[in-house]
């Protein structure tokens, strides 16, 4: 299996990545960061592209790849909201076209989020944006398209990107997921959901918590 993954350098993709790398049937990872990072793993191979709005020719080496985990993603918290449909549907969509022509048969995985809006109709901007991303990757003639709505996501222990606050909240996650155990995902569980996507496919394309969960459990083939 050969992966492209992006937003490596945040929590999600730092967390999808790590999983990558100890799936034994994943044998290549390219990596697209703005800046290098240095990864010490021989399945990992950096590409360095400084502006994800004008892809030029830094990315025509990356062919014939199985699927795209495209963990790439800003808050719209504090935001205005033409600069987050930029950086959220603008940005998207220009990295998926310039990655499609050289990998026909490429999987694209979208991490979206829980109550993402797929009419693209609704009152809350940020979801009406990302069900317009959704609905426009599905059409873009990828393979398969999968849109990932985690929820709140309990972070891999040892991860160096794992954002400050978690600190405060991350005691609550195994009692609250004794009781409700479909409300919320480990950020592990998320990358095993989307190798396991790439590797068997699942019956819908928006995965939502609990498909997540689903994905993660299922047993993986050794290489």
């Amino acid at each position: 299996m050969k992966l492209i993954i992006t937003g490596c350098t945040g929590m999600v993709g730092e967390g999808v990545l790590q999983e990558a790398i100890l799936d034994p049937m994943v044998k290549k990872i390219a990596v697209v960061n703005r800046h290098p990072q240095q990864y010490e793993n021989s399945k990992v191979e950096e590409v360095i592209l400084p502006d994800f709005f004008h892809t030029g020719e830094r990315l025509s080496g990356l062919k014939d790849y199985d699927a795209c985990l495209f963990c790439l993603g800003v808050s719209s918290v504090g935001m205005k909201k033409d600069l987050y449909e930029r950086l959220t549907y603008d940005l998207t969509m220009n990295f998926a076209k310039s990655i499609i022509g050289n990998n026909p048969n490429l999987v694209f995985e979208y991490i979206s989020g829980a109550g993402t809006d797929s009419s693209e109709k609704g009152s809350i901007h940020w979801a009406r944006v990302k069900g317009k991303v959704e609905n426009d990757l599905m059409k873009l003639g990828f393979a398969k398209v999968y849109c990932l709505r985690p929820g709140y996501l309990q972070p891999t222990p040892g991860l160096k990107k794992t954002h400050r606050y978690y600190s405060y909240v991350k005691w609550a996650y195994a009692p609250l997921k004794r009781i409700w155990p479909n409300w919320a995902n480990s950020l592990s569980d998320l990358g095993l959901a989307m190798i396991e996507l790439v590797r068997s496919g699942y019956r819908r394309p928006i995965i939502g918590i609990r498909d997540i969960n689903i994905l993660a459990k299922k047993p993986k083939l050794k290489s």
